[in-house]
Protein backbone atom coordinates (compact mmCIF):
# COMPACT_ATOMS: atom_id res chain seq x y z
CA UNK A 1 0.00 0.00 0.00
CA UNK A 2 1.13 3.02 -0.87
CA UNK A 3 1.76 5.67 1.91
CA UNK A 4 -0.74 8.44 2.48
CA UNK A 5 0.50 12.12 1.73
CA UNK A 6 -0.70 14.91 3.93
CA UNK A 7 -3.38 16.51 1.28
CA UNK A 8 -4.56 13.15 0.07
CA UNK A 9 -7.79 11.53 0.91
CA UNK A 10 -8.22 7.60 2.01
CA UNK A 11 -9.92 5.42 -0.77
CA UNK A 12 -12.56 3.11 -0.05
CA UNK A 13 -10.35 -0.26 0.12
CA UNK A 14 -7.40 1.73 2.91
CA UNK A 15 -10.65 2.73 5.06
CA UNK A 16 -11.46 -0.76 5.36
CA UNK A 17 -7.83 -2.45 5.81
CA UNK A 18 -7.77 0.46 8.57
CA UNK A 19 -10.91 0.01 10.30
CA UNK A 20 -10.66 -3.93 10.21
CA UNK A 21 -7.06 -3.58 11.58
CA UNK A 22 -8.92 -1.28 14.60
CA UNK A 23 -11.21 -3.94 15.45
CA UNK A 24 -8.22 -6.22 15.36
CA UNK A 25 -6.40 -4.07 17.90
CA UNK A 26 -9.12 -3.50 20.05
CA UNK A 27 -8.97 -6.90 20.56
CA UNK A 28 -12.94 -6.82 19.67
CA UNK A 29 -12.50 -10.25 17.99
CA UNK A 30 -10.85 -12.90 19.77
CA UNK A 31 -7.74 -14.35 18.25
CA UNK A 32 -9.89 -18.09 18.82
CA UNK A 33 -12.44 -16.89 16.38
CA UNK A 34 -12.96 -17.47 12.97
CA UNK A 35 -13.54 -13.81 10.46
CA UNK A 36 -16.96 -14.49 8.82
CA UNK A 37 -17.11 -12.46 5.67
CA UNK A 38 -21.01 -11.51 5.57
CA UNK A 39 -20.54 -10.74 9.79
CA UNK A 40 -17.76 -8.10 8.81
CA UNK A 41 -19.48 -6.74 5.87
CA UNK A 42 -22.12 -5.52 7.58
CA UNK A 43 -19.84 -4.58 11.28
CA UNK A 44 -18.00 -2.27 8.40
CA UNK A 45 -20.59 -1.65 6.09
CA UNK A 46 -18.91 -2.69 3.04
CA UNK A 47 -19.03 -4.93 0.02
CA UNK A 48 -16.96 -8.15 -0.14
CA UNK A 49 -14.82 -6.87 -2.62
CA UNK A 50 -12.83 -4.47 -0.32
CA UNK A 51 -13.28 -6.49 2.44
CA UNK A 52 -11.34 -9.77 0.93
CA UNK A 53 -9.00 -7.10 -0.33
CA UNK A 54 -8.73 -6.21 3.65
CA UNK A 55 -8.06 -9.52 5.08
CA UNK A 56 -5.42 -10.32 1.90
CA UNK A 57 -3.45 -7.66 3.38
CA UNK A 58 -4.04 -8.36 7.06
CA UNK A 59 -2.88 -11.36 6.61
CA UNK A 60 0.23 -10.27 4.30
CA UNK A 61 0.89 -7.64 7.13
CA UNK A 62 1.17 -11.10 10.06
CA UNK A 63 -1.76 -10.01 11.44
CA UNK A 64 -4.13 -13.08 9.89
CA UNK A 65 -3.42 -16.69 9.91
CA UNK A 66 -5.19 -18.31 6.98
CA UNK A 67 -6.48 -21.68 7.73
CA UNK A 68 -8.46 -24.05 6.03
CA UNK A 69 -11.91 -22.61 7.34
CA UNK A 70 -10.86 -19.25 6.84
CA UNK A 71 -8.99 -16.22 8.49
CA UNK A 72 -8.30 -16.15 12.72
CA UNK A 73 -6.68 -13.12 14.26
CA UNK A 74 -3.02 -13.39 15.08
CA UNK A 75 -2.10 -12.78 19.16
CA UNK A 76 0.04 -9.13 19.20
CA UNK A 77 4.02 -10.42 19.17
CA UNK A 78 5.33 -7.59 20.87
CA UNK A 79 9.44 -8.75 21.15
CA UNK A 80 8.67 -9.05 17.44
CA UNK A 81 7.50 -5.83 17.31
CA UNK A 82 10.23 -4.48 19.42
CA UNK A 83 12.67 -6.07 17.00
CA UNK A 84 10.99 -4.00 14.03
CA UNK A 85 10.97 -0.90 15.61
CA UNK A 86 14.82 -1.49 16.15
CA UNK A 87 15.36 -2.23 12.39
CA UNK A 88 13.73 1.03 11.47
CA UNK A 89 15.35 3.12 14.08
CA UNK A 90 18.60 1.51 12.35
CA UNK A 91 17.40 2.51 8.49
CA UNK A 92 16.22 5.99 9.31
CA UNK A 93 19.38 7.18 11.31
CA UNK A 94 21.75 5.17 8.69
CA UNK A 95 20.04 7.98 5.85
CA UNK A 96 21.47 10.56 7.85
CA UNK A 97 24.97 9.24 8.82
CA UNK A 98 25.71 8.15 5.23
CA UNK A 99 25.19 12.14 4.40
CA UNK A 100 27.69 13.01 7.62
CA UNK A 101 30.13 10.58 6.55
CA UNK A 102 30.35 11.08 2.76
CA UNK A 103 30.91 14.57 0.88
CA UNK A 104 30.02 14.02 -2.01
CA UNK A 105 26.38 13.55 -0.51
CA UNK A 106 23.67 15.74 0.07
CA UNK A 107 20.06 15.63 1.46
CA UNK A 108 17.32 16.59 -1.72
CA UNK A 109 16.25 20.41 -0.18
CA UNK A 110 13.15 20.44 -2.92
CA UNK A 111 11.88 17.51 -1.15
CA UNK A 112 12.51 18.21 2.27
CA UNK A 113 11.03 21.94 1.20
CA UNK A 114 7.72 20.03 -0.20
CA UNK A 115 7.69 17.86 2.58
CA UNK A 116 8.18 20.52 5.29
CA UNK A 117 5.14 22.52 3.14
CA UNK A 118 2.94 19.33 3.73
CA UNK A 119 3.38 19.15 7.78
CA UNK A 120 2.97 22.96 8.02
CA UNK A 121 -0.74 22.54 6.67
CA UNK A 122 -1.26 19.90 9.01
CA UNK A 123 0.07 21.51 11.50
CA UNK A 124 -2.81 25.01 11.13
CA UNK A 125 -5.39 21.62 10.82
CA UNK A 126 -4.28 19.05 12.31
CA UNK A 127 -5.85 15.39 11.54
CA UNK A 128 -8.16 13.59 13.62
CA UNK A 129 -6.72 10.90 15.70
CA UNK A 130 -7.35 7.86 13.88
CA UNK A 131 -5.66 5.38 11.51
CA UNK A 132 -5.34 7.65 8.87
CA UNK A 133 -2.59 9.19 11.04
CA UNK A 134 -0.70 6.58 10.58
CA UNK A 135 -0.68 6.84 7.07
CA UNK A 136 0.62 10.31 6.90
CA UNK A 137 2.94 9.75 9.70
CA UNK A 138 4.84 6.27 7.13
CA UNK A 139 4.63 9.02 3.96
CA UNK A 140 6.89 11.16 6.03
CA UNK A 141 9.34 9.02 7.13
CA UNK A 142 9.54 7.25 4.10
CA UNK A 143 10.16 10.34 2.27
CA UNK A 144 12.55 11.82 4.82
CA UNK A 145 14.80 8.77 3.70
CA UNK A 146 14.12 8.94 -0.06
CA UNK A 147 15.43 12.25 0.53
CA UNK A 148 18.60 11.41 2.09
CA UNK A 149 18.83 9.29 -1.74
CA UNK A 150 19.24 5.88 -1.19
CA UNK A 151 16.20 3.99 -2.87
CA UNK A 152 17.55 0.47 -1.65
CA UNK A 153 16.89 1.88 2.18
CA UNK A 154 13.55 3.08 1.09
CA UNK A 155 12.39 -0.26 0.21
CA UNK A 156 13.52 -1.77 3.46
CA UNK A 157 12.09 1.05 5.45
CA UNK A 158 8.68 0.65 3.37
CA UNK A 159 8.60 -3.05 3.99
CA UNK A 160 9.27 -2.75 7.91
CA UNK A 161 6.43 -0.37 7.52
CA UNK A 162 3.71 -2.36 6.31
CA UNK A 163 4.89 -5.04 8.90
CA UNK A 164 3.87 -2.66 12.18
CA UNK A 165 1.42 -0.22 10.60
CA UNK A 166 -1.52 -1.48 12.26
CA UNK A 167 0.06 -1.78 15.87
CA UNK A 168 1.10 1.92 15.67
CA UNK A 169 -2.41 2.97 15.67
CA UNK A 170 -1.97 3.09 19.40
CA UNK A 171 0.21 5.70 18.74
CA UNK A 172 -2.47 7.56 17.30
CA UNK A 173 -5.50 7.94 19.66
CA UNK A 174 -5.35 11.28 20.94
CA UNK A 175 -4.94 14.78 19.52
CA UNK A 176 -2.16 15.51 22.38
CA UNK A 177 0.29 12.56 20.24
CA UNK A 178 -1.18 13.64 16.92
CA UNK A 179 -0.01 17.36 17.69
CA UNK A 180 2.91 15.96 19.15
CA UNK A 181 4.16 14.29 16.07
CA UNK A 182 3.32 17.05 13.65
CA UNK A 183 5.66 19.22 15.68
CA UNK A 184 8.52 17.19 16.01
CA UNK A 185 8.27 16.12 12.07
CA UNK A 186 8.44 19.80 11.56
CA UNK A 187 11.65 20.24 14.01
CA UNK A 188 13.25 17.00 11.98
CA UNK A 189 13.05 18.92 8.76
CA UNK A 190 13.70 21.92 9.74
CA UNK A 191 17.33 21.24 11.48
CA UNK A 192 18.21 19.29 8.11
CA UNK A 193 16.96 22.00 5.89
CA UNK A 194 19.96 24.27 8.08
CA UNK A 195 22.35 21.44 7.59
CA UNK A 196 22.43 20.38 11.25
CA UNK A 197 22.47 17.24 10.44
CA UNK A 198 24.15 15.83 14.10
CA UNK A 199 20.61 17.68 15.73
CA UNK A 200 18.56 16.08 13.39
CA UNK A 201 19.72 12.59 13.88
CA UNK A 202 19.20 13.27 17.44
CA UNK A 203 15.42 14.36 17.29
CA UNK A 204 14.54 11.70 14.85
CA UNK A 205 16.34 8.67 16.84
CA UNK A 206 14.67 10.50 19.98
CA UNK A 207 10.67 10.59 17.94
CA UNK A 208 10.91 7.35 16.84
CA UNK A 209 11.88 6.09 20.47
CA UNK A 210 9.03 8.04 21.88
CA UNK A 211 6.70 6.47 19.45
CA UNK A 212 7.63 2.78 20.21
CA UNK A 213 7.66 3.34 24.19
CA UNK A 214 3.77 4.57 23.24
CA UNK A 215 3.11 1.62 21.28
CA UNK A 216 4.55 -0.76 23.51
CA UNK A 217 2.69 0.86 26.84
CA UNK A 218 -0.43 0.80 25.33
CA UNK A 219 -0.30 -2.58 23.14
CA UNK A 220 0.87 -4.55 26.68
CA UNK A 221 -2.35 -2.82 28.18
CA UNK A 222 -4.84 -4.04 25.57
CA UNK A 223 -2.63 -7.67 25.93
CA UNK A 224 -3.90 -7.45 29.70
CA UNK A 225 -7.38 -6.31 28.72
CA UNK A 226 -7.54 -9.39 26.31
CA UNK A 227 -6.33 -11.49 29.18
CA UNK A 228 -9.13 -10.46 31.65
CA UNK A 229 -11.64 -11.90 28.79
CA UNK A 230 -12.41 -7.88 28.15
CA UNK A 231 -12.83 -6.09 24.61
CA UNK A 232 -12.82 -2.69 24.09
CA UNK A 233 -14.83 -0.57 21.58
CA UNK A 234 -12.32 2.02 20.75
CA UNK A 235 -7.99 1.78 21.12
CA UNK A 236 -8.85 5.19 23.79
CA UNK A 237 -10.81 3.16 26.06
CA UNK A 238 -7.27 1.56 27.21
CA UNK A 239 -5.95 4.39 28.56
CA UNK A 240 -8.55 6.18 29.92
Amino acid sequence: MTPVRAEEPVSLRDRVYLDLGKLLMAGDIDHRTRLVESQLCETLNVSRTPLREALVRLHADGMLERRPDGYYPVALDIPGVRDLYELRITIELRGITRILETEELQYDKDRLAALRAEWLELKASPPPPDGVMVLRDEAFHVELCAASGNRAMVATLDNVNRRIRLIRMYDFVTEERVSATVDEHLEIVDLLLDDQLDAGRTALHEHVGASFEVVERRALRALSARALGRSVSSLEALWR
